[in-house]
């Protein structure tokens, strides 16, 4: 398998009309990849650190937020920590944005069926955006203006954990795949979403396109990318 570039084939859950039972087994699944693989913790970790800096009450976007499950995650945490915050998840697939609300009705969180690229998306704002497993769905000029519309919406930071294009996290996730899933969408879509990720010199070239000079790009076990965008005056926690 060539991983020298990034691939441009497109995923089965890019298709805004999939629906049914191999979507929610999809995102159970996926949730239970996260969980165990140690990809939440990657966001997880870059929103506590943000959290403080905050106006209360912190009001904090999870693109493709799909079963919500990261969004809940921050919520509790939150909740915990004694921390005032409302959340918004937003996915463009309004059959995904259902299976969300219907799981999570004890928390107060909102999601909303919305094309990041819409007119109706750019003219919300946030304190804190968050895309876990996102911006690899999007090309590279469709990231550019992504972000550039981003860094305007975000008053505090943009937090975005996604996957390192490497020939060990592709052939370890197809394999576990093969070997584990029970979704004919994530034994396809998870190798497949390993070719479309990112090396680091390519996040730089998106970033410096995108007018993004004060950030914090970080390797994460296992295999993922930890970057955050500052966008306030403010210099980022170490």
């Amino acid at each position: 398998m060539n991983l020298s570039q990034r691939s441009t084939e497109v995923e089965i859950m890019d298709d805004l009309a999939c629906r049914g039972p191999v979507v929610d087994q999809t995102l159970r699944e996926l949730d239970f990849i996260n969980k165990w693989l140690g990809g939440n913790a990657v966001t997880l970790s870059a929103v506590k650190r943000l959290l403080a800096r905050a106006a209360s009450p912190v009001v904090i976007a999870d693109l493709g937020c799909g079963s919500g499950d990261m969004l809940a995650r921050v919520a509790r945490w939150a909740q915990a920590n004694g921390i005032a915050m409302r959340g918004v998840g937003i996915d463009a697939n309004p059959h995904i944005v259902a299976f969300a609300r219907a799981h999570h009705p004890q928390l107060q969180l909102s999601f909303e069926a919305v094309n990041v690229f819409s007119d109706a998306f750019r003219k919300q704002t946030f304190d804190i955006i968050v895309a876990t497993l996102f911006t690899h769905h999007f090309t590279h000029a469709e990231l550019v203006a992504l972000f550039q519309s981003l860094k305007t919406q975000a008053r505090v930071a943009i937090v975005v954990n996604d996957i390192h294009r490497h020939p060990l996290a592709y052939y370890s996730i197809k394999w576990l795949t093969q070997a584990f899933s029970r979704s004919a969408m994530v034994k396809f879509d998870a190798p497949l979403s390993v070719r479309r990720s990112f090396t680091r010199s390519e996040w730089k070239h998106i970033l410096a396109e995108a007018g993004l000079e004060r950030y914090k790009l970080r390797w994460r076990w296992a295999f993922r990318w930890q970057l955050v965008i500052d966008t306030t005056a403010a210099m980022l926690p170490r």
